[in-house]
């Protein structure tokens, strides 16, 4: 097991996952995807690579819901891929950005905010920190069917951060992009990564896909190829490259000379290093800004704080995870302490639901006391019993010490 699959939560996983598509007659016509076995674990950036028809288009269907698998089957953190609450943590960006073209980019992202069920004010938060992010603060009035290709990729990017979601999943992201708004994307994505983010990218770009991904897979005819990380896939076990400082002629015909000589090793070639021509081109870009303006699209600012790490497990399912938690196995008890087991189960959950209700999301520690004592303060017949709460959380940390990843 590599590195980045050691105590990682598994995000997507398909088991002998088929797409056969059939002909008017009911015969299977092509196999788009052949026996799918993939897994993808929460933090990763992995890269879905292939030509033209390979299948990793009909894979990122499948995996959204919108396509019925022929066989085998697909989970995302766990369950279907047709389940609401899954969707709601997903943020798609199609290969083909396809948006309301007479609203505006704020509009577009409000309307989006909206499908989730964002409330105005965050809304509007999160729309001006997304046009920020992604360089169309600027043409923020200017309908999105005026955009360019790059410009509408921009958007579509920031549509489907709007929800904040744990899981990204980009068909050609930087298509149609130019080079500054390629980097820009990439360097979002490396951030992403940082808070916890598991992206699922498909490009055509290699060079892009080789800067972000920390494995890939490659696709030809539906079948996978090879999947792993860039490091185990590209690296040249037969060969050794040494860089030292720039010699004149008369030097290196003697290194040239002692290596074939004292070391009995052919000297393939000796060539100066060369730049990449993605950091050359932002080099030149960065000097003229200094001194012309342009009325292109900018440089983004920096994430927005609001795009967090993935989110814990919401109170309700808390409470379920608590309350429902088998107890470590013991001696045989009494009939009357087995006929008390629901009274404490419904204690549980009295305690757990009054302290969810009066606590918001992400507050500190000693916010959730000020609840807890808040609580006990109201009438008698609600309040917590501490000897229990004290109960709980010793019972689910010895669960989560014996249950670790």
């Amino acid at each position: 097991m590599n590195n980045i699959a050691q105590n990682r939560q598994v995000v997507i996983e398909t088991i002998a996952l088929t797409k056969i598509f059939k002909d008017f007659w009911g015969r299977d016509k092509v196999v788009a995807v052949d026996d799918l076995n993939l897994q993808i674990y929460q933090g990763e950036v992995f890269g879905l690579l292939g030509p033209n028809g390979s299948g990793k288009t009909t894979t990122i269907k499948m995996l959204l819901g919108l396509l019925y698998p022929t066989k085998g089957r697909a989970k995302i953190f766990g369950k279907s891929p047709q389940d609401v609450e899954v969707k709601s943590r997903i943020g798609y960006l199609p290969e083909e950005t396809r948006l309301y073209r007479f609203l505006d980019s704020w509009e577009t992202l409000d309307f989006y905010g909206r499908l989730f069920n964002i409330d105005s004010s965050e809304r509007t938060r999160r729309a001006e920190a997304l046009l920020e992010m992604v360089g169309l603060a600027p043409a923020a009035e200017r309908p999105v069917g005026q955009y360019s290709k790059g410009m509408a990729r921009r958007i579509g990017l920031a549509q489907s951060l709007v929800n904040d979601p744990d899981l990204l999943i980009l068909d050609e992201p930087t298509s149609g992009m130019d080079p500054i708004g390629t980097r820009q994307i990439k360097d979002l994505l490396l951030e992403l990564k940082k808070r916890g983010k598991t992206i699922l990218l498909s490009s055509h770009l290699l060079a892009d896909v080789e800067d972000v991904c920390d494995r890939i897979a490659i696709m030809y005819g539906g079948r996978m190829l090879c999947c792993g990380t860039i490091d185990e896939l590209l690296t040249q076990q037969d060969e050794m490259q040494i860089l030292i400082d720039r010699l004149d002629d008369e030097k290196l015909a003697q290194l040239k000379q002692y290596i074939q000589k004292q070391l009995g090793v052919d000297v393939i070639s000796i060539t100066p290093p060369r730049k990449r021509l993605e950091p050359f081109f932002l080099s030149m870009v960065e000097q003229a800004q200094e001194k012309l303006t342009t009325h292109g699209s900018l440089a983004g600012g920096r994430v927005s704080d609001f795009l967090r790490a993935p989110k814990e497990a919401t109170g309700k399912e808390l409470i379920e995870k608590l309350v429902t938690e088998e107890e470590p196995e013991s001696q045989p008890v009494e009939s009357a302490e087995v006929s008390a087991q629901p009274e404490k189960v419904e204690t549980k959950r009295k305690v757990l639901e009054q302290l969810v209700s009066s606590v918001e999301p992400g507050s500190q520690p000693e916010q959730i006391e000020e609840s807890v004592k808040a609580v006990e303060k109201k009438e008698p017949e609600k309040q917590v019993d501490r000897s229990v709460l004290e109960n709980l959380i010793d019972d689910s940390n010895k669960n989560s010490s014996q249950g670790g990843d």
